[in-house]
């Protein structure tokens, strides 16, 4: 189904319900705007990314902030943690 943004916002309630059943395409300018969905229908869509092993998303991280682990890296070489040879606790 293809509404204009003024009917969605007319018929507000009507759209939600047809979009429970199929993809309501809200046209504004003459062009697509937005699409709304039935919940399920996101979930849907959201799942694969849920879905990621921690093994896949480990590897997206290192790769993502590979430059600033390096620095973390070469800080600690250079300095060693900061709490080397802090004691919580004396007896």
């Amino acid at each position: 189904m293809q509404v204009t943004a003024t009917e969605a916002k007319n018929r507000f309630g009507h759209i939600c319900a047809q979009a429970k059943r199929e993809p309501v395409f809200v046209e504004k300018g003459g062009r697509i705007d937005s699409v709304i969905l039935s919940v399920e229908q996101f979930e849907a869509l959201q799942a694969p990314q849920k879905q990621k092993s921690m093994a896949l998303r480990r590897k997206e991280f290192n790769e993502k902030y590979k430059d600033w682990i390096a620095e973390q890296n070469q800080h600690f070489e250079a300095h060693g943690l900061w709490c080397d040879g802090f004691v919580a606790w004396q007896e």
